[in-house]
């Protein structure tokens, strides 16, 4: 019997947490912290063995952290054919597109861990330089959050939409007080608004230095010319090589993650009968629960999920 074709997602900063490494460090794939550790420059073995939570919500070790996750689980769902089907695409989520262009084979373990440590050092630096905040929006339809962040932006509040991530869940991003003025003004739309606790304002203009420093980093690495469809975060296209992906990657430091219109992407043009989310957490799941509810999806997020 032929099998659906599926596509893998993998997840973004926030699903970190202390000992995330512990379940994976006795599968084969494990071997890979190291390689990782090196083209790095982090021990990314303690990081993810004895970094305490409080220290690992610091922005690129949480970013060092979630990538290296995704990675070993992904090689090792590779390792003992797990996925369930042939794969037409990947995607990943803010931080997850680097697991994804690695899956696809765009870029290389080393050159894709690199670019990770740069990006989390970036960002990290730009959230010192400006300091700003999120929040999620629940329960609002994205045209009228993205309504009031105008509004609120022509009243000269500093606010952008940051994620698109499904139905009734958009989140925002921007100074303090810009968000604040957000969370009081969330009822007028009927929505509520939930505070991340996130080191910065990242997918808005105030992530811009962390852009020109990422743009250097990018653009002196190789990707590959030819690879497996990826469904880029910056537009919700379909990238399979010869692309600019120094471009993607930089411009979705500072304007939104799609991922609904990405989820869109798979499951439509692509024919993704099927979503696996590879690496920490489900958080993924759920929200492709809520855009394409007649789309399966697991998620392989412990070795014993991979048996």
């Amino acid at each position: 019997m032929t099998q659906e074709p599926i596509g893998l997602v993998f997840p973004g900063q926030g699903t970190q947490k202390a000992g995330m490494g512990v379940p994976w460090q006795d599968t084969p794939s494990w071997e890979l912290v190291g390689e990782i550790s090196e083209a790095a420059g982090e021990n990314v073995r303690e990081l993810l063995l004895e970094t305490p939570d409080e220290q690992l919500r610091r922005t690129d070790l949480a970013q060092l952290a979630v990538f290296t996750v995704a990675v070993v689980a992904y090689t090792e769902a590779v390792r003992r054919g797990a996925l369930g089907g042939p794969v037409a695409a990947v995607a990943g989520h803010s931080l997850g597109e680097y697991v994804a262009l690695t899956a696809a084979g765009a870029l290389a373990l080393p050159d894709a861990a690199a670019l990770v440590a740069a990006r989390g050092r970036a960002m990290r630096a730009a959230a010192e330089q400006r300091p700003g905040t999120m929040g999620v929006l629940v329960a609002a339809p994205l045209e009228e959050v993205t309504g009031l962040t105008e509004r609120l932006r022509a009243d000269g509040a500093e606010v952008w939409v940051a994620n698109v991530n499904a139905p009734g869940q958009t989140v925002v991003s921007g100074s303090v007080e810009g968000i604040g003025r957000i969370g009081a003004e969330a009822p007028s739309i009927g929505a509520k608004m939930i505070r991340l606790q996130v080191g910065g304002a990242f997918h808005s203009p105030y992530m811009a230095p962390a852009a020109d420093e990422l743009r250097t980093a990018l653009k002196n690495t190789a990707f590959a010319p030819v690879h497996l469809p990826v469904v880029a975060n910056a537009d919700a296209g379909v990238y399979r090589g010869d692309c600019d992906w120094p471009d993607l990657a930089t411009r979705q430091l500072t304007s939104p993650v799609l991922w609904e219109p990405a989820v869109h992407t798979l499951t439509g043009p692509l024919g993704c009968r099927r979503l696996v989310e590879i690496g920490p957490g489900r958080t993924l799941a759920g929200l492709i629960r809520r855009i394409a509810p007649d789309t399966g999806v697991v998620s392989l997020d412990s070795p014993a999920a991979l048996d």
